[in-house]
């Protein structure tokens, strides 16, 4: 049978890293995991117990395709307390992810062949998907000058511009966008009539200065969210996009058709865990004590060129002095060390044979482990500087 040529994307490295971690400890080897963005904290207690007690009585059939109205009043409230935005719930989609709401986001905003511009390094989905979508994916060669983050003259620069989308918390460097940088995104885009999107889903996870949405500067953005990162839900698949007010039918056309609606029982979990602050700021302390772990291992091991995240969990370090093929260098710390890390081919396609992410979402014990096996497999190569 013939297959489809927009099927013939790259593979999502990091899960192919995951499969191989797997495969390792069903054979028996301890394997600390430093690949993947997967908090070590489940769901909050109080988001379970919720969602059980519903269980009970409520058979969960399907929602609207937008999602439960107090959900998105719920998310509405979190706009109020986190940014001070009064902020309308009919304009916030709940989805199953924020990766359904990449699709539906770059499927509404674009015809085929649309050049949508991304940093790299970046999030390796967002290359994948504008690319499935007959989308064009125009990479933005991003710099440490800018703390790998675009800039207007960058965006200004690419050629047929119909999109930019950032991050800020950034996958994998962790860096952020203050008020000045994003808002300058922002201009750069609308005076060419490009769209621009903001993925947010690591806000909350911060060490400084608290992110900045695209909203408090703009309606006419497109931003995306999800419970994964900073309300630990990985798995129960549950995000949300806010959509200028003319946009709303659209995407629900959309989601109507393509997914119905997100998951019930993520839905009810997700309206608990917005109540959770005390244990999910508990969480982002474990986070902090983790960054100080790595900032000070990682240097130790050897992997002294590092740009200090600002957000997320992740730290991006350059090995160009180690190795020209960072997936080898990958594969070998996996086998030798039981550490897995993600080669930063999969953020990168041009930069990233010389680069590794390491993340830091696990427990203080993992992370202290981990370190000191990437020290020693690094010693006995010469690199460690402890």
């Amino acid at each position: 049978m013939q297959k489809s040529r927009r099927g013939d994307v790259a593979p999502f490295i990091v899960m192919d890293v995951m499969e191989a971690a797997r495969q390792r400890e069903e054979a028996g080897q301890h394997i600390i995991h430093m690949e993947v963005g997967q908090p070590a904290t489940g769901a909050p207690r109080k988001a379970v117990a919720h969602l059980g007690a519903a269980m009970q009585s409520d058979p969960l059939g399907y929602t609207v395709a937008l999602g439960r109205p107090d959900l998105r009043a719920g998310i509405a409230a979190l706009y109020q307390r986190w940014y001070g935005l009064d902020l309308s719930p009919e304009r916030i989609v709940v989805m199953a992810g924020s990766s359904a709401a990449f699709v539906l986001a770059f499927t509404a905003l674009f015809d085929p062949g649309a050049r949508v511009a991304v940093g790299e390094p970046g999030y390796p989905s967002y290359r994948n998907i504008l690319s499935a979508l007959d989308l064009v994916p125009v990479g933005i060669a991003t710099g440490a000058e800018n703390r790998f983050q675009p800039t207007p003259q960058e965006v200004s620069a690419v050629p047929g511009l119909d999109g930019l989308l950032v991050a800020s918390p950034a996958n994998p460097i962790g860096t952020m966008l203050d008020r000045v940088a994003l808002g300058g995104l922002i201009a750069a885009c609308q005076a060419r009539g490009a769209r621009f999107i903001s993925d947010e889903i690591y806000h909350g996870l911060h060490y400084g200065a608290r992110g900045v949405s695209a909203l408090e500067l703009s309606d006419e953005v497109v931003v995306i969210n999800s419970f994964s990162k900073y309300f630990s839900m990985t798995g129960w698949r549950i995000g949300w996009m806010v959509v200028p007010e003319d946009f709303v039918r659209t995407i629900e056309r959309l989601a109507q058709n393509m997914f119905i609606c997100a998951s019930h029982a993520s839905q009810i979990a997700a309206l608990a865990a917005l109540e959770c602050t005390d244990e999910l700021e508990a969480n982002l302390q474990v986070y902090r004590q983790n960054r100080s772990l790595m900032l000070d291992g990682l240097p130790r091991a050897g992997f002294d060129k590092i740009a200090p995240p600002d957000g997320a969990f992740y730290i991006y370090a350059d090995v160009s002095e180690m190795t020209e093929d960072s997936a080898a260098l990958a594969r070998e710390i996996l086998i030798e060390a039981g550490v897995a890390v993600t080669p930063g081919l999969d953020f990168d396609p041009r930069r990233g044979r010389q680069s590794l992410r390491f993340s830091y979402a696990r427990s203080p014990e993992e992370i202290r482990e981990g370190l000191a096996r990437l020290e020693k497999f690094m010693s006995a190569r010469g690199f460690a500087k402890g």
